[in-house]
Formats: structure tokens, sequence, C-alpha cells
């Protein structure tokens, strides 16, 4: 990833105060694009991971404040052991290969999930890669490993419980922000724009709280040839939205 500069994207126009601050992406149909290439599903992953620093290279010059990439979901573990092993290896070299780049492009990355089964040497290069990058003030690149709506409020409910439990804080406390504040995305805005490719038109148990109103922009493309005009396309299609988080028009 070459060094970009913030609100560089050429012939981009639309208004900063339009751009969604938060981009989340379910980056589906890598396993697709292989098989209609005549490829093996791991090419397709292959593939995937250059969009991922195509995709970010592209919001960090929009100015997009965050990028929450699902990287691997919680039941992806059911796949076969030799396509989890690439992407555990993939997952490596891309921490190992960006960490100067995300560093020299003022980058911070932030992980989500649980690190249960994520291999130990894998880990390693994820925490390297969060403490050179901890300080960096640019986009934030989001990456959701391991990662399940469902369980992640599972985990901040047991949080709170046991909080009530030894008087940390009173039951009647309990609402949205607190509940948000034990989420894995704690400190982080909500996302205002879930982007999902290869045509899927599910949430695949993904972000379940903080998606609550963001806005949803669905491509057939799979994310192999997901690129920087289909991009360009959903933020601008957000940019003439009307959000209404459940109110009404002024004028209505």
């Amino acid at each position: 990833m070459p060094t970009v500069e913030i609100n560089s994207e050429p012939n981009f126009d639309v208004p900063p105060e339009k751009r969604p601050r938060h981009i989340a992406i379910i980056m589906d149909g890598n396993g697709r694009w292989a098989q209609q290439q005549s490829l093996p599903r791991i090419r397709g992953h292959q593939q995937g991971a250059n969009q991922v620093r195509l995709v970010t290279e592209t919001c960090a010059r929009m100015g997009i404040e965050q990028l929450t990439l699902y990287c691997l979901s919680s039941e992806n573990w059911k796949r076969p052991q030799e396509e989890l092993e690439f992407l555990m290896f993939l997952l490596t070299q891309f921490m190992i290969d960006e960490r100067q780049t995300m560093t020299d492009n003022n980058i911070r990355l932030q992980i989500i999930g649980s690190r249960d089964r994520i291999p130990a040497d894998v880990q390693k290069e994820m925490d390297k890669s969060l403490e050179l990058t901890a300080n960096n003030t640019g986009c934030c690149l989001c990456l959701a490993i391991n990662y399940g709506g469902r369980a992640e409020i599972v985990d901040a409910v047991k949080q709170i419980s046991q909080k009530v439990s030894v008087g940390a804080i009173p039951a009647d406390a309990i609402d949205e922000n607190l509940v948000s504040d034990h989420l894995y995305t704690a400190g982080m805005s909500d996302p205002d724009l879930l982007i999902r490719t290869a045509g899927e038109m599910r949430i695949s148990n993904y972000l379940l709280w903080q998606i609550s109103y963001s806005e949803m922009w669905i491509t057939q493309k799979c994310w192999p040839e997901f690129g920087v005009e289909d991009l360009r396309q959903a933020v601008e299609d957000f940019s003439k939205r009307k959000r209404r988080f459940g109110g009404l028009d002024k004028a209505t």
C-alpha cells in the first residue's frame, strides 16, 4: 500500500459531510469467484486479500474514518482444514507485509472477535501490528476475525451481569450506552454504511447491535472483483440517502 493523502481520491466530489464516517463490509464470494474462474478456492481468498489492500487505500484517500471488514466468522471453522490453514497464512502475511505501510499511512489497526482457535504464531503477528499502529490517528482498519455478533452480545451481557452481581453498577443503570461500552467495538462509532458483496441478502451474524440504523448497499460482484469504482458508487449512493433514524423528514 503506497503512501496516500486524505481527501485525495481523484474525481471524487462527494462532500465530506455526506460521506459515511464508518463503512463495514461483508466480504463474500471468494470461493464462488474462484470456481467461476476454474481456480482453487484458495486463489479466491488470495485475490480477496489484494482487494483488502485496495479498498483500505481508497477509504484512506476518501477520508473515511473507519473501515470494518468481516474476515472470518465464528461459523467459518466448519470449512475444510486446508482452507482454514491458508486463511491463517494469508492473515499472517497481511500483518507482516502491511505493517510498515499502515504505519506510513497513519492507519490504526484494530481487531475484534474471539482469539480462541487462532494459532499462537498468528496472534503474535497480530499483536505486533496492533502495537505498532496503536498511536496512529488516521483511518482505522478494523478486522473482524473469529467474530460472531451473537457471541459478542452474550459476552457483553456476562460482563455487565458480573458487575451488577458485585455491586459495581446498579441494575437500573443498564442502558444502550452501557451495553455498547461492553461490546468488542467499544469506543467505535456505529457503521453508517454496510456493504455486502456476492448478492447475498442477509446479515450473517455481523455487527448485530451496531448496524441497527446502517444504510445497506448490496452488489452482485464477488469480493475479489469489488474495486474502486464499486466503492465510489456505494459512497455516492449513500450520500443521496435521507437518514431518518426512525423519525420523519422535517417537511413531513
